[in-house]
């Protein structure tokens, strides 16, 4: 009874687990995600990356400066990492008719790809990270959330080969006046 017990539970997590979020869900959530006018200027985040067993194991501030010129945009980020290494993301936004997003980056493999409904946005795209002197290329399924007109939310779930490997929380405020990471 026990195994029948304990099987039961093992399956109702697998299927609990195996959903995932959809933009459909958030349809007319407010306040309504807006990627252009969000990212636009500086703002600064404050982020953690846990481990695949849930242990913080990075802690970072970006500063961030987007800029656009009709539907193209840019991003500028530079990640300010506890441990004293310091990265520069530049992303090269494309903002199509339907409201469908692409974008490229150096570390990013392709192009990714996201779009917005309600208060979310979903991003994904394959990011390659450099881990002990190698490189992996993850998968980043990125979901961030609109808290107020200054405020909001990401979680980031990166994942090899379809098993989960580490998780990113960011929260991103451009309430004035601007904290800054430096």
């Amino acid at each position: 009874m026990k195994t029948l017990q304990s099987s039961g539970v093992i399956l109702t997590f697998l299927t609990l687990s195996g959903c995932s979020s959809s933009l459909e869900e958030y349809q007319g959530t407010t306040p309504e995600f807006n990627l252009q006018q969000y990212f636009s200027g500086d703002l600064t985040a404050w982020g953690i990356v846990q481990d695949y067993s849930t242990k913080t194991t990075r802690r970072f501030c970006v500063d961030i400066v987007g800029t656009w010129q009709g539907n193209q945009g840019k991003l500028h980020e530079t990640f300010y990492f506890t441990d004293g290494e310091t990265q520069i993301r530049e992303w090269a936004l494309t903002v199509a008719s339907d409201g469908t997003v692409t974008g490229s980056a150096g570390d990013v493999v392709g192009q990714a790809s996201g779009a917005a409904n309600g208060m979310s946005f979903n991003w994904v795209y394959t990011l390659t990270v450099p881990v002990d002197g190698s490189e992996y290329d993850l998968k980043v399924d990125d979901w961030m959330f609109m808290l107020d007109e200054h405020r909001m939310m990401n979680r980031s779930y990166m994942s090899k080969f379809g098993v989960g490997v580490a998780e990113i929380s960011i929260f991103f405020d451009k309430t004035s006046p601007l904290r800054k990471c430096r």
